[in-house]
């Protein structure tokens, strides 16, 4: 069996994700893996401002995504100091575009061993319309993929 070195954490501010990012701490710990923490702007609200900048409403979409990766790596960054995770080698993304191809496209340019996410997320209409994102994960992610069941702490 490969040894696990790198753990990436799919991460979205969801209790599930949280849960996730906790189990995935411990389990760098034992492991003594690397740990990796990605989080995904999604494209569709970048696409909105867009729309919305184009119709002169004042809102700046450069703007909009630089205070929102500084604040999602904060957040990020407290949530991981919180967890006692300060030992552990924490590396955190923050990427633009579609949450499961931008997840997929993490795995393949980290070098990433096995992801773990929760078994759902921020989900709307959407997701399930079109299938949510731990879902297309499952079924295109070129590691093994671990999914939480929510609670899992308890």
């Amino acid at each position: 069996m490969k040894t696990i070195q790198k753990i990436m954490v799919a991460y979205d501010f969801s209790d599930y994700s949280k849960e996730a990012l906790e189990f995935a701490v411990q389990l760098a710990d034992e492991l003594k893996s690397n740990l990796m923490i990605v989080n995904v702007i999604n494209q569709r609200e970048v696409d909105a401002l867009k729309r919305a900048e184009m119709e002169g409403s004042g809102v700046s979409v450069d703007q909009f995504i630089k205070d929102n990766k500084k604040y999602r790596m904060e957040t990020i960054n407290e949530v991981v100091e919180k967890l006692s995770a300060k030992h552990l080698t924490v590396e955190v993304k923050i990427k633009i575009g579609v949450p499961f191809r931008e997840l997929i496209q993490a795995v393949k340019d980290s070098g990433v061993d096995l992801v773990v996410m929760g078994r759902k997320g921020r989900s709307n209409l959407a997701g399930i319309l079109f299938g949510t994102t731990a879902e297309k994960m499952f079924r295109h992610c070129p590691v093994p993929l671990l999914s939480l069941r929510e609670n899992m702490s308890r």
